[in-house]
């Protein structure tokens, strides 16, 4: 509703320019909020005293002008004027009957595909397949998930792209201790189950063997010159580390697959190609050796151009030649009209720096947008990087089962008589929801705190709440003994909160369309949530099995099945799954 206001304050803004009243090269941002007190209506914008200055005109005189000029709606009943020139609008319930009415019989629930749909390409998760996923995977991995499910709900064509580190001089050290290994005759396999203790054996071996060391160090060197016993090795290395990776993504309800893999080391061919095209561009310089491009955009505290490492002095290459052979990739080969990164914030000058270096050397079309999605780091209840108490890095996988088996004492104590199966059933929804909400329930660019206690939380904005309000909403049909399909009726506004109910509900496209554009879950995270306390306050003050009428039964139905599929496809979107019973 508030994109069809706007839409209706943007004619009326282009017809006070036909009429002279407001300047012909006026370019105002149309802006329509939620007012705060329902007494000033439902909608407000301040457009008046945003174009008054322009227009010459006292505020509330342009805002009346703006109301005669108001194109015809049946979006509003009623217009008026407040304080020093707001101008409020309050909604027609039939017209949010209609809306209501229209998403009910809707699959999609009256969210229309858009009508420009978009190739984006979505990077995100990307652990390195040196070691398992820990929690600092965990936000990339869900919240580009989340955006990614959005947008692809929208009709937008998603390739989801998983830039998993796969190549560098770490390999060299691990696959010289797959050889050590595999001369002793031990199963790779075996010793690959715990990679982090892998990892940890290797780096030992590493640090207190100079001859292991440049064993190490020769390997790196055979496995970028293509040697197929190197090679055979790191396959075989990164097959077990990528079912590790895929494990993770399954438990997580998280949608990337094997096929969505793009690692590092797809790009190692075009890297030096890279170097050339910068240099033909112009763009490359060397400086101590290495070779590097110098944007004026970016300058130390001195005032220098800050440089961005291409090549280094001994010929390797870095994580921002790969970068940009992958930008170049993703716009030639997958035709990418928009590309999201879901990398946290510390990256933020890098991909400021070679997004720029690949607009400057043409490897991305102008138009295309290139977008860091940042985010902040999971802190522990000490205020610092989440650890585990032995202070190590959290095993992503051991997080989950904590939560999990957290969960089952939960979901046991309040339902003891309840059968194993059922319980741990319920559990493993529940521990998982409520790890990935908490992430997405806050702001991504902000850090936040892990907490069992507060995510498992049956009070608050939490996955246990929201999971055990759709259990509720969905529960009235079993007791009355209906199917939603069989509704009949129309739906009566009748009261307050069926009025609020109803206004919530049909925000829902917004609230897609917001998250989509902006990258932001913790939005839908937040309207879920209001909708799930809007509802409860409908259920207290309007009853629905024992209403009044059979009219007004019918339409309390339609308003909670509308209500049950709104907070089903919503935490969908997120990656959740709902439960029937709690």
């Amino acid at each position: 509703m508030k994109v069809q206001l706007q839409q209706l304050l943007e004619q009326t803004v282009a017809s006070l320019k036909q009429q002279g009243i407001i300047p012909a090269d006026a370019q105002p941002r149309v802006q329509v909020d939620r007012t705060k007190d329902k007494s000033h209506g439902d909608l407000a914008t301040n457009l008046a005293m945003m174009l008054s200055k322009a227009a010459g005109k006292n505020p509330r005189e342009l805002a009346q002008l703006i109301i005669d000029n108001l194109p015809e709606s049946s979006l509003v009943t009623k217009v008026d004027i407040a304080g020093p020139g707001f101008i409020n609008f309050f909604l027609n319930p039939l017209w949010l009957v209609e809306q209501v009415e229209a998403a009910l019989i809707d699959p999609r629930l009256g969210i229309e595909p858009i009508a420009d749909p978009q190739t984006i390409v979505v990077d995100y998760s990307s652990p390195n397949l040196a070691k398992e996923m820990h929690v600092g995977h965990l936000r990339s991995s869900i919240i580009g998930d989340a955006v990614t499910r959005t947008l692809e709900f929208q009709g937008h064509k998603l390739v989801r792209q998983n830039h998993v580190g796969d190549w560098g001089t770490q390999f060299g050290m691990l696959l010289a201790y797959m050889e050590e290994l595999q001369a002793k005759g031990q199963e790779i396999n075996s010793n690959l189950s715990n990679l982090e203790v892998f990892y940890r054996a290797a780096k030992q071996r590493f640090d207190e063997s100079e001859a292991f060391a440049t064993r190490a160090r020769n390997l790196v060197v055979e496995l970028q010159s293509g040697d197929e016993h190197c090679n055979q090795l790191w396959r075989e290395f990164n097959e077990v580390s990528l079912s590790h990776c895929q494990e993770t993504y399954d438990r997580l309800g998280v949608s990337l697959t094997r096929a969505d893999v793009r690692g590092e080391s797809a790009y190692n061919d075009d890297l030096n190609q890279v170097v050339v095209d910068l240099d033909q561009a112009g763009l490359l310089k060397e400086d101590q050796g290495a070779k590097c491009v110098f944007l004026d955009e970016f300058k130390n505290k001195d005032g220098d151009p800050l440089p961005v490492i291409i090549q280094k002095k001994d010929g390797g290459f870095l994580y921002a030649t790969t970068d940009l052979a992958a930008m170049r990739y993703r716009q030639r080969e997958l035709n990418a009209d928009r590309v999201l990164y879901f990398v946290d914030a510390r990256q933020g000058l890098h991909f400021q720096q070679v997004f720029t270096v690949a607009r400057n050397a043409g490897f991305v079309k102008p138009e295309t947008s290139l977008e860091h999605m940042p985010f902040g780091t999971v802190m522990g209840e000490d205020g610092k990087p989440f650890k585990t108490r032995s202070g190590t890095v959290a095993k992503l996988a051991d997080l989950l089962t904590e939560a999990q088996n957290r969960a089952y004492d939960l979901v046991k104590s309040k339902n003891p008589d309840m059968a194993e199966q059922d319980l741990r059933n319920i559990a493993d929804v529940v521990g998982i929801a409520s790890v990935k909400y908490a992430d997405l329930s806050k702001n991504r660019t902000s850090d936040y705190m892990f907490s069992f206690d507060q995510m498992l939380s049956f009070e608050g904005n939490t996955a246990p709440y929201l999971l055990y309000a759709y259990t509720r909403v969905a529960s009235v049909f079993e007791k009355a003994e209906v199917n939603a399909s069989e509704l009949t009726g129309s739906v009566l506004l009748e009261h307050e909160k069926e009025l609020d109910l109803a206004s919530k509900l049909v925000q829902f496209n917004e609230v897609i369309t917001s998250v989509a554009r902006l990258g932001y879950p913790h939005l839908l995270c937040n309207y879920l949530y209001e909708l799930a306390g809007l509802f409860s306050s409908f259920y207290e003050a309007c009853p629905i099995l024992k209403a009044e009428t059979e009219a007004q039964k019918q339409s309390r139905l339609k308003l909670a099945w509308l209500t049950a599929r709104t907070l089903k496809q919503g935490l969908s979107l997120l990656g959740i799954n709902t439960l029937e019973r709690m």
